[in-house]
């Protein structure tokens, strides 16, 4: 599919946004792109953020020379996509309220689940952990929406001082807990698991290399024997993964 950049600009430092009008017919929330860059042999993978009828929105962190080039995309450039990829999130599980837990650029695919989890009429409660204040992005996004959003940064200068985690016990001292849906670094889905269980959808973060299930490059362990995450997942629900739950 093609599809033609908009917009592209920074969020923060590390962290751009870019915006892309083309069709986006069948999207779902935590479904993926493959998107093919000049330079570069091997396609760059990256979470859908949003989705309606003619624009994607995708927010990617700079962490490499493909990403780093994708910042110097400009207005008007046409990009090769393999699009929609992988399994999204199961909306029908939450109930009245759901939990949404995201990590660093974990959270930029809880965006689109969270627009139509409140579409739905759901309460929507949205937990965003980062470093630093400084690293925070979309937080006003969630806001608008109509969610109720909580912060946790490693070093406190934002919210609960702590993981991620850390804010959920603050803002939940009973159980059961809401039904969760959540992205982010392995050590951040450890803990989930370790200390609210696996009542949840989780999306697993792998380096890919087609993206569409040949090279099997991003097989993980489940309790249903290796899987692959761009084509089985990227969303599992947690009572599948073979995590290792230890101290993180």
């Amino acid at each position: 599919m093609t599809f033609t950049i908009l917009h592209n600009d920074s969020l923060t430092p590390q962290i751009w946004r870019m915006q892309l009008q083309g069709d986006c017919s069948g999207f779902r929330p935590g479904q993926f792109v493959e998107i093919q860059l000049p330079s570069f042999y091997l396609r760059r993978p990256i979470s859908v953020c949003d989705a309606d009828a003619t624009c994607l929105t995708l927010i990617y962190k700079v962490v490499g020379g493909g990403t780093k080039e994708m910042t110097t995309l400009c207005e008007g450039t046409a990009l090769d996509l393999l699009a929609p990829l992988g399994n999204g999130y199961d909306l029908s599980k939450a109930d009245n309220t759901a939990m949404l837990i995201g990590g660093g650029v974990g959270v930029p695919p809880l965006y689109y689940l969270a627009r139509q989890l409140r579409m739905q009429g759901k309460e929507v409660q949205v937990f965003m952990g980062f470093n630093t204040a400084a690293e925070m992005f979309y937080t006003d996004e969630f806001e608008t929406l109509g969610c109720k959003v909580h912060i946790a940064t490693l070093d406190g200068s934002a919210g609960t001082k702590g993981f991620v985690t850390d804010a959920i016990h603050k803002a939940y001292d009973t159980s059961p807990l809401p039904y969760y849906y959540a992205c982010g670094p392995m050590p951040m889905i450890r803990s989930i698991i370790k200390t609210i269980g696996t009542n949840g959808e989780i999306s697993m973060e792998e380096r890919m290399g087609c993206g569409f299930g040949v090279c099997m490059g991003c097989s993980i362990m489940t309790t249903f024997g290796a899987r692959r995450v761009c084509t089985d997942g990227p969303v599992f629900p947690a009572s599948e993964l073979q995590i290792e739950t230890g101290e993180v």
